[in-house]
């Protein structure tokens, strides 16, 4: 009887004890970061039309249909003679061709790789903000295990002041000082809890979550030194970069919209028309008509015309267009350039962290021994404490900052940052 008692209790507990909070790995919060983007929708929508317009390039070469139908009739008012009516209906069928018509083809091809490209480089960039925000989260994290350390180190300090207060070997100021340090390390603590919850609630509604969900991070920042060759890095790899790719097709669009509007504007066109009219009750007045036009521009080919200088125009758009390649190519170059060099101050930056953590953690456990044989004052220990909180804070910091900067370099390369470090 009690055995069953027993297993029923443990199935309730079961039951009903609280679920598990939802872990999250870094692939999982880009999966659902990327699935519920409402920019990525709104592109996702755009690049669509552009994809139906580059399927359907026949369009731009198919004829224009029309038809008609109507009917009337007539009665003379001052007459016997009989009602009379007529019905008509008419069917045409006009083409146009000119030699600019293949271009326009390519251009519309090229709009649509360009929307690929947009979307491509936004799921990229989103990629690498889900990426930072992640791992800020996780700095956040860790920096809450230090603040909870600090509360937990100003605990005991301040349970031990109490009964050397109580034992006379302490006096009343230092017992207080080690009571406000307490509640000082309890309300940093809270204060970072309050701003982590506010970051970590934005992240989850971004991933198409609750704000209030109960999620956990899976993963820390493991901070490896990166030997970059960047003069080769840029070499392989700037080419690829989405602005770039960008700014070499739109040469190649304009390149084709200067033929199209010379081809256009210059060369002869053709036009073809048909038209089907059938109109009475009598067959013998029915009608089929048909024909074929040749125009041949004169004033594109006279200097100074509109059309003329449009074709100049065109011209001049790719000149400027190719200049604002070179620009693009150097200022990204020198963009990496300066990421690279500001990796390495980072790690520099990382190694001092180490040092001073090193350094502030061997004060605080000299300081602490001082103190309990009697030798320091609490103000010391105060100091070594926050000394030691502060070290392990910026070497926190310093490492996001690392992390972030190949982040950085990563996106400026257009290549995974997994594969940077690699």
């Amino acid at each position: 009887m009690r055995r069953g008692s027993f297993f029923i209790v443990f199935l309730c507990m079961g039951v009903f004890s609280p679920a598990s909070p939802l872990t999250l790995s870094l692939e999982d919060a880009i999966e659902r970061g990327i699935e519920n983007s409402l920019s990525l929708k709104t592109s996702l929508i755009d690049l669509s039309i552009a994809e139906y317009s580059a399927n359907r390039l026949w369009s731009e070469v198919f004829p224009t249909i029309t038809g008609s139908l109507g009917a009337s009739f007539a009665s003379p008012v001052f007459s016997d003679s009989s009602l009379s009516g007529s019905y008509n209906m008419n069917a045409g069928l006009s083409l146009a061709l000119n030699a600019g018509i293949p271009y326009a083809m390519k251009n519309i091809k090229l709009a649509y790789q360009a929307k690929l490209l947009s979307y491509e480089d936004a799921r990229n960039q989103l990629a690498v903000q889900l990426t930072k925000s992640f791992y800020g989260l996780i700095a956040d994290r860790d920096n809450l295990a230090v603040l909870t350390d600090m509360v937990n180190m100003a605990q005991t300090q301040y349970e031990r002041d109490q009964v050397a207060f109580r034992n006379g070997r302490i006096g009343e100021i230092p017992l207080m000082r080690s009571q406000l340090a307490l509640e000082n390390a309890r309300y940093n603590l809270s204060a970072a809890n309050a701003s982590h919850a506010v970051r970590m609630s934005d992240f989850l509604v971004q991933l198409g979550l609750t704000h209030d969900e109960d999620a956990a991070l899976e993963g820390k920042i493991e901070t490896v030194k990166a030997e970059l060759d960047v003069e080769q890095l840029i070499l392989e790899n700037l080419f690829r970069r989405p602005d770039i790719v960008g700014q070499r097709r739109e040469i190649e669009r304009l390149e084709n919209a200067e033929r199209q509007t010379a081809y256009s504007v210059r060369a002869p066109s053709l036009s073809f028309s048909t038209e089907l009219r059938i109109s009475g009750f009598s067959p013998f007045s029915d009608s089929l008509r048909g024909s074929a036009t040749v125009n041949i521009p004169i004033d594109p080919w006279i200097s100074g015309t509109n059309r003329n200088k449009s074709v100049l125009n065109a011209r001049f758009e790719i000149e400027k267009a190719r200049i604002g390649l070179q620009a693009a190519e150097e200022s990204a170059a020198a963009h990496i350039r300066s990421l690279a060099s500001n990796l390495n101050i980072s790690w520099n930056s990382i190694e001092i962290a180490r040092l001073s953590l090193t350094i502030a953690r061997r004060n605080f456990e000299l300081t602490e021994q001082g103190y309990r044989n009697g030798t320091v004052q609490y103000s010391a220990l105060e100091s070594a404490q926050n000394d030691l909180a502060g070290a392990r804070q910026r070497l926190l910091q310093s490492e996001l900052s690392y992390f972030n900067i190949i982040l950085d370099i990563s996106a400026a390369l257009n290549i995974n940052w997994r594969d940077l470090l690699q």
